[in-house]
C-alpha cells in the first residue's frame, strides 16, 4: 500500500527546516548504506551525531508521530530517526530493496519506508521516487512538507537528479502488524469506521465496524 500525506509539516516548519539544512554539513550517503546498497547509491547526508540532528528530529518527526493517518497507515511499533539527504546534480539511488532489519543499537523489522519531501518540486530537475507496485511504477515528486509511505519490501529507486537539490528525510518503522495486506485492510476499515463516526455515530453499523476493527488489531498485532 501507497499512502501519500500532504502537508505534513507546515510552510512555516518547512522554511526552519531549510535553514538548518542550508547550516549543515553533508557527508557521503554511502557511509550509511549497506554492503551492496552502497554501489548503488550516490547522494549527500548529515553525519549521525550531528548537532543539527535534534533540532531537525523535533519538527520533522515530531509532525510524523502526530499525523492520524500516518498511524492509522502503518500502526507503529518501532521508528527510526531519519536520514536527511541531499541529491544535486549528477546524484541518484539505483533500484533497491530496503535491508530488512536494521539499527545499530536496537533492533527492528523495516516494515514500511517513509520519504518525506523538503523542498518544492520545481526546485530540482529529476529526481522522481520511483516505486515498483502491483499497479506498475509509481513515479513521485511531492511538494516541500509532504510525504510518502510505502512497503519497505517494494523495489524502488531515485533518478538522477540532472539540476537542482533535492532534499528529503528518510525513515522506516516496524508495524505492529506485520502483513502489508493485513495494514492494508485495517486501514481501509479505518477510513470507512471514521466516516461512519462523522454520519452515523450512534449506528450499529458504527458500533460494528469499530468493534470489528479494533478486534482485528488485536488479533494481528505482534507486539
Amino acid at each position: 500500500m501507497l499512502v501519500t500525506i500532504e502537508k505534513l509539516i507546515s510552510p512555516q516548519e518547512v522554511m526552519e527546516v531549510r535553514r538548518i539544512l542550508d547550516e549543515a554539513t553533508f557527508v557521503s550517503g554511502r557511509v550509511s548504506a549497506g554492503k551492496r546498497a552502497a554501489a548503488r547509491k550516490k547522494n549527500s547526508e548529515i553525519p549521525v551525531g550531528a548537532n543539527s540532528l535534534d533540532s531537525l528530529n523535533r519538527i520533522v518527526m515530531g509532525a510524523l508521530v502526530r499525523n492520524e493517518t500516518y498511524r492509522l497507515a502503518t500502526l507503529p511499533l518501532k521508528v527510526a530517526a531519519p536520514f536527511y539527504a541531499r541529491y544535486v546534480s549528477g546524484m541518484y539511488y539505483d533500484s533497491h530493496i530496503d535491508d530488512p532489519v536494521m539499527g545499530d543499537g536496537p533492533r527492528y523489522r523495516s516494515d514500511v519506508s517513509i520519504t518525506i519531501f523538503l523542498n518544492a518540486p520545481e526546485e530540482y530537475q529529476g529526481g522522481e521516487l520511483c516505486i515498483d507496485t502491483s499497479f506498475g511504477e509509481q513515479r513521485i515528486k511531492q511538494s516541500a512538507g509532504s510525504a510518502v509511505l510505502y512497503p519497505s519490501s517494494t523495489l524502488h529507486r531515485v533518478d538522477e537528479v540532472t539540476g537542482g537539490e533535492r532534499l528529503v528525510a528518510v525513515t522506516w518503522l516496524q508495524s505492529m502488524v506485520r502483513s502489508e495486506a493485513q495494514r492494508e485492510l485495517l486501514y481501509k476499515l479505518a477510513m470507512a469506521r471514521d466516516q461512519l463516526f462523522c454520519e452515523l455515530p450512534d449506528s450499529s453499523a458504527c458500533a460494528t465496524v469499530e468493534q470489528t476493527y479494533v478486534n482485528l488489531v488485536r488479533m494481528w498485532s505482534e507486539v
